[in-house]
């Protein structure tokens, strides 16, 4: 059997991720930070990066953004699973800060 190959996908996926996290950071950098759980040495060197080594960097055969949950809770607060949709995205956003809090500390 045949396994896929994904680096296509994946560099796509890189790549697309690099632009928006560039476009947030310049138009709002500490949502930016939050939303995309950066730090900010990761942020500066992102922000600054050129268009040439955002191509290259997103060639890399690894995946670059991550989930930021960590547990079956929040990952099924976040797929709106609870009472209602309203109130499991906003306890998803409060366990997802208390993370980053945790983590910067």
């Amino acid at each position: 059997m045949k396994r896929p190959d994904f680096q296509a996908e994946i560099r796509e996926l890189n790549l697309a991720y690099l632009m928006l996290a560039q476009q947030m950071l310049r138009g709002d950098r500490e949502t930016a930070l939050f939303r995309l759980g950066l730090s900010k040495d990761v942020a500066d060197f992102i922000e600054g990066l050129s268009a040439a080594k955002l191509v290259r960097m997103a060639s890399n055969q690894m995946l670059l953004p991550q989930f930021r949950f960590d547990d079956e809770q929040l990952a099924r607060l976040m797929a709106g699973e609870g009472r209602d949709a309203a109130s499991s995205s906003l306890h998803a956003a409060i366990l997802a800060a208390g993370k980053a809090a945790e983590e910067a500390a």
